[in-house]
């Protein structure tokens, strides 16, 4: 999906569900990391987290669009538009749109070390200089043994 198409698919979202026009932009903000999306005060536009549509693909993020345009919408009319207000939350009812969004599982690299002396390993997730530190159970000397790739829920 490209910008152009993002903001017809926000303009058909906003006349299909509140009847009412999206005139301002949609946009692509590859920099959010823990929102689907963003309402801007000031300028009136949306802007929408692509990261969600490769994740949880088109139904899903049609949905958060739902939830950036009652904040749209309410904001315009001044009415409650905050996560708080009972406005934006009967809204996000009558509309089908979440509160909040899923969280984006992540890839970590996590190293593992061992000790030479007792044999106990363990995972960090930066790297550190094995000749700076100790094992803190038996103060032998590190050695790094390999790295691997986890995926977590938290963003």
């Amino acid at each position: 999906m490209n910008q152009t198409e993002l903001q017809r698919h926000m303009e058909e979202v906003s006349l299909q569900f509140f009847q009412k026009e999206f005139r301002h932009q949609a946009t692509f903000n590859n920099r959010l990391r823990t929102t689907g999306g963003r309402y801007l005060l000031r300028s009136h536009n949306i802007e929408m987290n692509p990261k969600y549509l490769e994740n949880f693909g088109l139904e899903y993020f049609l949905s958060i669009m739902k939830h950036e345009l009652c904040h749209y919408h309410l904001h315009l009319e001044k009415k409650g538009y905050q996560h708080r207000d009972k406005d934006f939350r009967d809204l996000l009812k009558k509309v089908g749109a979440p509160r909040f969004c899923a969280t984006i599982p992540r890839e970590i690299t996590m190293h593992e070390y061992t000790c030479k002396k007792c044999g106990a390993s363990f995972l960090r997730q930066r790297r550190f200089n094995v000749n700076r530190y100790r094992c803190g159970n038996c103060a032998g000397k590190l050695s790094e043994t390999g790295s691997k790739k986890i995926y977590t829920e938290n963003a």
